[in-house]
């Protein structure tokens, strides 16, 4: 038995998400169906994150056991040849120690949200990014995303739906920049509750468009209380983009 490390890029749109589901596809699905097409086994992939329905991934990190001796490379190819025509790729393939594990050796995790700040339909990029018509004050917007940054009760940010055992976390970093009407908003945590950076984002929003201070931020993060909430950010903008490892050798493909 041997096990693989994947690094998986794909567009969310089709999916109900990362974790497979009963009542519609999902990425896990996706992979795993290629990986029994390939070698008649029937595989479970595990992954650093579970990304929500129409959430996207840049380079989301997976893993599975194999049976079947078969070269990185040559099984990262024939995956992707039964992938088609989902919109998941597997990026790099390496054979990593039995013990690794994509979730529990995560030691950290980064997503980008990406908002199209104009009043313009979105095009190229519907359902790839959050169309916002109003004018967003980008600096307000970052000056009051560091009141998040730290070791916090997130609740007011935590889905009624999140299995995490508590809802404090350390969020390490929160960053929102602009280019042009592009603006991007980068979060990193050892972990994230279930709709944490959605929630942030929309609160974010809430400030950039003026109709929230970063007094009213800090105020719903200090009631603890989803209620609090001033509004969470669509899954369109939403991308996993890294997990990081004690090993970073762990990445380079053998």
């Amino acid at each position: 038995m041997t096990r693989f490390a994947f690094t998986v890029e794909y567009d969310g749109r089709p999916f109900m998400g990362w974790q497979r589901q009963a009542h519609g596809p999902s990425v896990q699905q996706a992979i795993e169906t290629a990986i029994h097409a390939v070698t008649g086994e029937t595989a479970v992939v595990h992954a650093a994150g579970r990304t929500d329905a129409g959430v996207h991934g840049i380079a989301m990190r997976a893993h599975a056991d194999v049976e079947k001796p078969i070269a990185p490379f040559r099984l990262m190819e024939a995956l992707n040849a039964r992938l088609r025509p989902d919109p998941v790729a597997i990026l790099d393939c390496a054979v990593v120690p039995d013990d690794w594990h994509a979730r529990f050796s995560c030691v950290g995790r980064s997503y980008v949200y990406r908002i199209v700040n104009r009043r313009a339909p979105l095009t190229f990029e519907q359902g790839l990014a959050w169309r916002v018509i109003q004018p967003l004050d980008t600096q307000a917007m970052h000056d009051a995303a560091q009141l998040l940054v730290g070791l916090h009760d997130f609740t007011t940010f935590r889905s009624a739906h999140c299995q995490s055992a508590s809802p404090v976390k350390t969020l390490d970093r929160l960053d929102v920049a602009r280019e042009g009407d592009r603006i991007a908003i980068h979060a990193a945590a050892r972990s994230f509750l279930h709709h944490q950076v959605r929630s942030m984002v929309g609160c974010l929003a809430m400030v950039g468009m003026g109709r929230w201070t970063a007094q009213d931020l800090r105020a719903a993060l200090e009631a603890k209380d989803r209620a609090a909430l001033g509004l969470n950010a669509p899954p369109d903008g939403l991308y996993f983009l890294r997990a990081a490892y004690a090993d970073a050798d762990t990445a380079t493909r053998t």
